[in-house]
């Protein structure tokens, strides 16, 4: 039974960078072959894949948030974490992590999720 449990702050200043960590149990962030991804949701919109990494640490962003996003990874502590800087209020969102058989970037490729984090950005 693999379970993920995000955990981070509720509330983030404009500007500023946010921190989530996704808590794996009972799965290894390095076992072939999965993919570990970042999904949110704004209030009232659709989901939106964020990014993710590979059992072997590769990383892979989506386009439009690359330039502000990376996720790294403590095996010792089976954790990766998804950092967004520059955040603005358009960042508001519900955010998940999941996890996949590869690469997807199509949320509902996603089998597995957490329960998910509300994180709002203050302006």
């Amino acid at each position: 039974q693999v379970q993920l449990v995000e955990s981070g702050p509720g509330l983030v200043g404009a500007s500023q960078t946010l921190t989530v960590t996704c808590t794996v149990s009972g799965g290894s962030l390095t076992a072939y072959p999965y993919y570990w991804g970042w999904i949110r949701q704004p209030p009232g919109q659709d989901l939106e894949w964020v990014g993710g990494i590979r059992y072997d640490g590769d990383t892979d962003y989506s386009p439009p948030l690359r330039s502000r996003t990376s996720i790294s990874r403590d095996t010792s502590k089976n954790q990766f974490t998804l950092h967004l800087s520059s955040l603005t209020p358009e960042d508001t969102a519900v955010y998940h992590c999941a996890r996949a058989d590869g690469l997807r970037t199509l949320p509902h490729d996603y089998p597995l999720w957490g329960q998910g984090h509300m994180v709002t950005v203050s302006p």
